[in-house]
């Protein structure tokens, strides 16, 4: 079975909608529906993002009674389980920003390399901790990159994570688990940027994913999600779910699709 790659695209444009939460000023997440702006897609990490929005500007129109902020999260539930993930429970009742001035400050996303394993380690917790999250959701949700591939024109680095990257499943955690630590140079990448990739030249991983079997903590749930593939399925469910729902108000949410 194949899948548009589109799809993939729905489940970023969703994770970056939601991952600008910051519990401590309460701001952010997808509640306002504010990553259909400009000012919001011009973010570094959003590259490429606006093709997205752009494919559900016509369902929004025809549907204008669904916020374009539960259309956004919703589509990337959707698009979890088109592609042989869980299904996430979603909730409806997020109410759009009418302007641009609930957009956080660019910055609030993970980054790919902070300069050594340490020090992306702990970047990444800083910002998955901004969010509520601890290290086993961390690693739960960085199993999303099995969907997708990087592209040079948005992120600097080239290629997909596991070779069938419109099909859900806990192949990266299995790759990662196994993974060979060396460094490739990827000649097309648009920054001359230092890439990990398997011998093939085919397959890549991040510094932000290797950090994840380089760190003694992260390493114990790649080691568990590579063995258990029901385990990272509801883990990863509950997980995206609590990451579409940051910030907002659970009475003022409807169940849509029970999972």
């Amino acid at each position: 079975m194949s899948h548009h790659p589109s799809l993939s695209t729905q489940v970023r444009l969703a994770w970056h909608a939601s991952g600008t939460y910051d519990r401590m000023t309460k701001t952010g997440g997808s509640g306002a529906g504010t990553i259909r702006f400009k000012e919001e897609l011009a973010h570094g990490a959003n590259a490429g993002l606006a093709k997205a929005v752009s494919w559900l500007e016509p369902v929004h129109k025809k549907h204008p009674q669904v916020s374009f902020a539960d259309l956004t999260t919703y589509a990337g539930c959707v698009a979890v389980e088109a592609m042989g993930g869980p299904k996430v429970t979603f909730r409806s009742g997020r109410v759009d920003a009418m302007d641009p001035s609930s957009v956080t400050p660019d910055g609030r996303l993970p980054e790919a390399d902070k300069g050594n394993p340490m020090a992306t380690a702990a970047s990444l917790r800083s910002v998955f901790g901004r969010m509520g999250f601890g290290d086993q959701e961390i690693v739960a949700l960085s199993g999303a990159h099995a969907l997708g591939r990087c592209h040079p024109e948005n992120s600097g680095y080239v290629g997909p994570w596991q070779g069938a990257p419109t099909i859900f499943s806990n192949i990266y955690f299995i790759l990662l688990a196994k993974q060979e630590k060396k460094e490739y140079w990827t000649p097309d990448s648009r920054v001359k940027q230092l890439q990990y990739q398997d011998p093939s030249g085919t397959l890549m991983m991040l510094p932000s994913d290797l950090v994840l079997v380089q760190d003694d903590k992260f390493r114990v749930y790649v080691d568990m999600y590579a063995k258990d593939k029901a385990k990272f399925y509801s883990d990863f469910a509950a997980a995206f779910q609590k990451l579409e729902e940051l910030g907002i108000d659970s009475s003022k949410l409807t169940v849509v699709n029970d999972a």
